[in-house]
């Protein structure tokens, strides 16, 4: 089934060089801000997929990320911000990208056209039936990530994807698809832009949502944070401060006696 890769079509916009620092700031910006309504239209597929994918954690399994190249990243941001953030085990999100670390930082080439690589990186992580895989891919035509979702359903393992081209080959692979169609990008195939950002939107809706669902949020606020710099412990002060009615002084010492915010409500309700 053929079909267009409308993130490699043309920009709307020609002649780039000649436009002033100015014109391409605001061209970039009326171009970004199309991107939520692409997202906005895939909401129905993020809502079954994000369902999917809280089910799976709650019966004790695990979320996998897997793509290349800037979708590889995204997915490995979101899962990294996940223990800080939530204050979940590092092994609950998991990021996989084509080329391992080194393609973190570097480009490793021709890594993302191997069909085998993707299975052969989940299994490494002993993959099972009781975690869920989420390919991510603008295209939607990475054989990295194609090859490792269509492993994935031969094992039964519920499968996802993030993509920006409707009737993509990973659109029709993975068991719950997400396409958000952002249109050619400012630069022409730059995917790294309208379509990376739409990716990164979508991953912040899913893994937000299921870490409330988890019951890792109390209110509006992030209780199970990592007390890791003097920021987020600021933070946790004033929450305690505005939780409990207590004086900084109070909030502090119970703060330190206590390192999460959670334990500290917790234990001055009940005490």
């Amino acid at each position: 089934m053929s079909f267009t890769k409308t993130t490699e079509s043309d920009s709307k916009y020609n002649h780039l060089e000649k436009m002033s620092i100015s014109e391409l700031l605001q061209n970039i910006n009326n171009e970004d801000k199309t991107v939520a309504y692409a997202v906005e239209k895939a909401i129905p597929q993020i809502e079954k997929l994000t369902e999917a994918v809280v089910n799976k954690l709650k019966a004790g399994g695990r979320l996998f990320y897997i793509g290349a190249g800037t979708s590889g990243r995204l997915g490995i941001v979101d899962a990294s911000e996940c223990p800080p953030t939530f204050g979940v085990s590092a092994n609950l999100v998991v990021g996989l990208i084509a080329g391992g670390d080194t393609a973190i930082r570097d480009a490793v080439e021709f890594a993302e056209d191997s069909e085998s690589q993707g299975w052969n990186d989940l299994q490494k992580n002993n993959i099972s039936t009781k975690d869920i895989v989420i390919g991510i891919a603008a295209s939607g035509t990475t054989p990295y990530v194609i090859g490792a979702l269509k492993k994935c359903n031969e094992n039964n393992i519920v499968t996802g994807c993030i993509t920006c081209n409707d009737g993509s080959p990973l659109a029709l692979v993975a068991k719950h698809p997400i396409v958000a169609v952002v249109g050619p990008e400012f630069v022409t195939g730059s995917s790294r832009m309208k379509a990376g950002t739409a990716q990164k939107l979508i991953l912040n809706m899913i893994s937000t949502t299921t870490m409330i669902q988890l019951g890792r949020v109390k209110g509006n606020k992030m209780v199970d944070m990592q007390l890791s710099n003097n920021k987020l412990v600021d933070r946790g002060v004033r929450m305690l401060m505005n939780e409990l009615d207590i004086s900084i002084d109070e909030a502090k010492i119970l703060l330190d006696s206590h390192k999460n915010v959670r334990n500290a409500i917790k234990h001055y309700k009940n005490g």
